[in-house]
């Protein structure tokens, strides 16, 4: 499909109000067929700062404006996004690969975080603190300033949004550098944006160089917060680049998501429970489940239901509206997909269903194997791809002991009937979010992140409004 036609295409980038391209460009391509879609800009380091320095500009007269007013502009926003979700999800899907059903919730996902905060926009409430006689601590939030905010290719609206919407709610100028992969979502969303109303130089998106952009990020003055969702090495590279500017962060970093799955389940909602965190945008996310721990006295039965499932999955064009599992990302996704099979077939991991990959293109089969162990590549690496390994165990102990045995802690997921145990288990499982009988937990009211090597900071809820603001403490003595 053509999606050059569509009315929210654009292939420049939004640089303080005005539509910039330039003569070197970068390739967009449909992961379906690697076909080149279309090129945006890479823009040169000297844009680059001059973009900083107009944020900076248009950031002093946007925190200014009237909390009421920032909300109505955010909410012109998601109005328009959700007129336009048809639109927005093809594109997705072309640069991207995920089904066009998944693309449309993602696009609905991510205006959530529009609404959401175009509602927070007016509740930066602040503190008045009793001390001593004749004074009074107040304390005021703040808009922290100019923001940065570097996404990825997997969720390319959603992981937009839930940078942007707070950091506008909050009185803060940004400047989003989208994945080079999937551009063209980012700069489709900004176009809406500039309909809804919000300033020239406010809201900035940036091609390029990701280490020469990055790097720009990390060591400007004048950038008060960078945002990043990513991988751990990256994440770490930039904290530690962010140091001499002593920026404050949000990392959303690399998972290693389990599934406990103990006697007492409902098997037919864990197995649901399984398919909709493991193999949504085929296995290509943070949260999704990367270890599944089985208790024996399911064990086979519950095998046998999830091959079942995954078995009905249907693997094609993300564009036909039958699809379940649309293309990888690239050849690498798919490599590092076949090698976590290969080891673990290797070590001993029995073949379900499935096979090894080996096809053409950026085509993977959704693969099931059991009897994998701890001593497996999957058992320590993020997949990121449609292939679940199952796990035995014997009690609540071993189970949490596994489930812990890693340097991640983003998401982890319980499937249990017996309420004392999904209490016991959730407070020890080391995990910034836990799933309880269900595998979807994304919700803009709830505050998204990790623990451990999977990151800092949370985005979404009340909580993720902080993330944006600065508390100012004013000492107010001599009051009678």
């Amino acid at each position: 499909m053509d999606i050059t036609v569509l009315s929210v295409f654009e292939n420049r980038c939004l640089v303080n109000g005005t539509w910039l391209s330039t003569s070197q460009s970068l390739e967009v391509k449909n992961p379906l067929d690697n076909s080149v879609i279309t090129e945006v800009p890479v823009l040169s380091e000297d844009v680059i700062h001059q973009v900083i320095i107009d944020a900076q500009i248009a950031q002093k007269k946007w925190k200014d404006v009237a909390p009421n007013d920032r909300s109505r502009i955010l909410r012109q926003w998601f109005d328009l996004v959700m007129q336009k979700q048809d639109e927005l999800a093809t594109i997705m899907t072309v640069e991207q690969g995920k089904p066009l059903k998944e693309a449309k919730g993602e696009i609905a996902y991510a205006a959530s975080y529009i609404e959401w905060f175009s509602e927070e926009a007016k509740r930066g409430y602040g503190d008045i603190i009793p001390a001593q006689a004749n004074s009074e601590i107040l304390v005021f939030k703040e808009a922290i300033g100019v923001c940065a905010a570097i996404t990825p290719w997997n969720f390319p609206a959603a992981m937009i949004t839930r940078k942007v919407a707070p950091a506008l709610a909050a009185g803060c100028s940004i400047i989003v550098k989208p994945a080079s992969e999937t551009p063209l979502t980012a700069l489709a969303i900004a176009k809406l944006a500039e309909q809804a109303g919000i300033p020239a130089g406010v809201f900035n998106v940036v091609t390029g160089s990701s280490t020469a952009i990055g790097r720009i990020f990390t060591e400007s003055p004048i950038i008060k917060k960078l945002s990043f969702t990513g991988s751990t090495e990256i994440g770490a590279k930039l904290m530690a680049q962010s140091a001499s500017t002593v920026k404050k962060l949000s990392l959303e970093l690399g998972g290693n998501a389990p599934v406990i799955v103990f006697n007492s389940a409902n098997l037919d909602l864990a197995v649901q429970g399984v398919m909709d965190t493991k193999f949504r945008n085929a296995g290509q996310t943070c949260v999704c489940a990367n270890r599944i721990y089985v208790q024996s006295g399911i064990y086979d039965t519950f095998v046998e239901k999830l091959k079942t499932k995954v078995e009905e999955l249907k693997v094609g064009n993300g564009l036909n509206e039958n699809t379940d599992i649309g293309p990888l990302i690239n050849r690498k996704a798919i490599l590092k997909v076949e090698e976590h099979i290969a080891d673990a077939l290797s070590k001993g991991a029995v073949l379900v269903t499935g096979k090894p990959q080996n096809l053409d293109g950026n085509w993977c089969t959704p693969t099931l194997v059991k009897d994998v162990t701890q001593n497996m590549l999957c058992a320590k690496e993020e997949t990121f791809g449609p292939f679940a390994p199952i796990f035995k165990f014997e009690n609540e102990q071993d189970a949490i002991a596994m489930s812990n045995d890693t340097e991640f802690g983003l998401a982890s997921y319980v499937f249990t009937q017996e309420i004392n145990q999904f209490i016991r288990v959730s407070r020890a499982l080391e995990y910034g979010m836990v799933g309880v009988n269900t595998g979807l937990i994304s919700n803009a009211a709830a505050p998204f992140g990790g623990v451990k090597s999977s990151g800092i900071g949370r985005e979404g809820s009340k909580y993720g409004m902080d993330e944006y603001l600065e508390i100012k403490y004013v000492c107010l003595g001599n009051i009678n």
